[in-house]
């Protein structure tokens, strides 16, 4: 179950990490571009992108540097439970927006996020 996490928690901070870091970099309309399902930067100003970007960025680390370096590990579980706080905020959009698949994408990560969280909150000791 431990690998499971860790599986999950790295593979959701490698991607989490890099859309936070595009949009930290890109210009909106850069982003924009990237895909029909990046057109929700429209609902938001320049400052709310970069805060989402240092968001994502953030908690992705958090999803897996306190666990490894065995610095405060209550952080991860946290760090996880924020992410599904993030991602129904982004789901919350999606649905403003009309975007149904999309929006089954999100609450699969919400998924996910609660999964690492339940998981660390019950296998780790702190």
């Amino acid at each position: 179950m431990n690998l499971i996490l860790w599986i999950v928690a790295g593979l959701l901070a490698a991607g989490f990490t890099a859309g936070g870091m595009s949009l930290l970099l890109m210009r909106r309309e850069r982003y924009r571009a990237l895909a029909q399902s990046q057109h929700w930067v429209d609902d938001f100003g320049d400052g709310h992108l970069k805060f989402i970007g240092a968001v994502k960025v953030v908690g992705s680390l958090g999803l897996v540097l306190p666990a490894a370096l065995t610095i405060a590990p209550i952080l991860t579980p946290l760090a996880a439970c924020g992410m599904a706080m993030f991602m129904t905020g982004a789901a919350t959009t999606r649905f403003r927006r009309s975007e149904w698949t999309l929006l089954g994408f999100d609450l699969v990560f919400v998924g996910l996020f609660v999964f690492i969280a339940w998981g660390r909150f019950v296998l780790q000791p702190f």
